[in-house]
């Protein structure tokens, strides 16, 4: 790959779109990342713990904007070695920090409400309907099931800022090519990623609905991102900055889900201090007139420092394997502080992720989201059974679309429906899911 092409200024749909000198493009970018409608649905979206009351617990939306703070850092001191190595132009190093910034802002833009058991949730129902293959579901094409039984929020992240906001169906945000590209941790479809018997990295889940795979094909070649044939399509290795946004990601969830327990009680102090001290390092301060809050911060911000320094020497040691195509792993996971990590990880899975009170929460976030999803269906099932005509609703379903202000432009056929609905439940907040819930179940 070549960072000419990789660092691409070109303007998803605006050709006629040049960079200005007093702006780069990857300013704008951001803007329209940060001003975005789906980025302040965030505010109230779970990160970790759903329906958290205590102020001081990450959501989505802090969490997007500290892992766009990490994702700077690292973009700039790559950036900064690329242009000593001479392998990028003086003054490109701000290109570097300025795109992994943006895709790091962007990259869980795309999740649903309850977080990752919201994921799941939503693909267990369609799963369960699948099954039955009556009506509208027995009317579906069975390639493009796999996208709804297993849905992915990286893929609506992708459909949200490339077709549906600001420009719908025109570019979506026009965000310039590089951004889009160091935003796509997995550039494929679910159809293609069933056809792939490969361990690379970028397929282990997919990242694309079969409804924008065109977009995502006219990026990639302008980025000269190597693609793949497989025998239901093509994909493609990843643009090398994204493994500088994962980092960024990987780092922040890590290091600050530990934070987070201690806040919420999950785990003692004694605890997080045994997990978050070997990353930081031990301090040579005196830290015995600082409360048990200020020691954890003080490590967090540490640990961080510390994990970023790793990550730069991980990408420079496997630079060679990320400019071809051929390396295959986490820049965490091949860095100094991989066992770090690892013991962080397993924290969390045992302490964190099982707690009671999460786990109580997961349980009816679920439960909320197939009420939502039952109660929007007999809207999809008209439409399916009048021939997708919008204006011929009538009763309660023409009430509910007014109420909800459901969007059904695009509806023309089954695939289109779906989609329609998983953009809608997927935008929503968990607070507000709540609500839709209680009023389309009548509870």
């Amino acid at each position: 790959m070549e960072w000419s092409k990789l660092l691409d200024a070109g303007r998803l749909n605006d050709p006629k779109y040049t960079e200005q000198p007093n702006r780069p493009i990857y300013v704008q970018d951001l803007d329209r990342i940060v001003f975005s409608t789906p980025f302040r649905r965030l505010a109230n979206k779970t990160q970790v713990h759903p329906l958290y009351d205590h102020d001081h617990i990450h959501h989505r939306l802090i969490h997007s904007v500290e892992t766009a703070s990490a994702g700077r850092s690292l973009g700039m001191s790559i950036g900064h070695w690329l242009e000593e190595e001479g392998h990028i132009q003086s003054g490109e190093k701000h290109n570097i920090s300025g795109i992994v910034q943006a895709a790091c802002l962007a990259h869980d833009i795309g999740n649903p409400p309850f977080g990752h058991s919201g994921e799941d949730a939503i693909g267990q129902w369609f799963n369960e309907k699948f099954t039955s293959a009556n009506g509208i579901f027995g009317s579906m094409d069975s390639r493009y099931r796999g996208e709804f039984e297993a849905f992915e929020g990286n893929a609506q992240g992708f459909r949200i800022i490339s077709r549906l906001e600001i420009y719908r169906n025109e570019g979506g945000m026009r965000l310039s090519h590089s951004v889009l590209g160091a935003f796509s941790k997995y550039p494929t479809t679910a159809e293609i990623k069933s056809s792939v018997n490969d361990g690379y990295c970028g397929i282990k889940k997919f990242g694309l609905f079969q409804s924008e795979y065109e977009i995502f094909s006219g990026v990639a070649d302008k980025l000269g991102l190597p693609s793949v044939r497989a025998s239901k399509g093509t994909w493609w290795k990843r643009h090398p900055l994204v493994f500088l946004v994962e980092a960024a990601d990987d780092i922040c969830y890590n290091i600050l889900d530990i934070e987070d327990a201690f806040t919420s009680g999950d785990l003692s102090f004694e605890k997080v201090k045994e997990c978050l001290e070997p990353i930081a390092g031990k301090s040579n301060r005196n830290m015995s007139g600082k409360t048990h809050e200020e020691q954890i911060s003080y490590m967090r911000a540490k640990g961080i420092g510390a994990a970023i320094g790793a990550c730069v020497e991980a990408f420079k040691k496997h630079y060679d394997e990320i400019m071809d195509g051929t390396f295959s792993g986490s820049l965490v996971k091949a860095s100094s502080k991989s066992s770090e990590f690892d013991m962080m990880k397993n924290v969390a899975k045992s302490r964190i992720f099982t707690a009671r009170r999460k786990t109580e929460l997961e349980v009816s976030g679920r439960n909320v989201i197939y009420k939502v999803l039952d109660g929007l269906l007999p809207i999809y099932t008209a439409l399916y059974e009048n021939e997708w005509k919008e204006n011929e609703l009538d009763g309660y379903n023409k009430q509910l679309v007014g109420a909800l202000g459901l969007d059904l432009r695009d509806v023309t056929d089954t695939y289109s429906a779906f989609h329609s609905l998983t953009d809608f439940v997927s935008g929503m907040t968990d607070r507000y899911t709540v609500k839709i819930a209680r009023m389309v179940s009548g509870t």
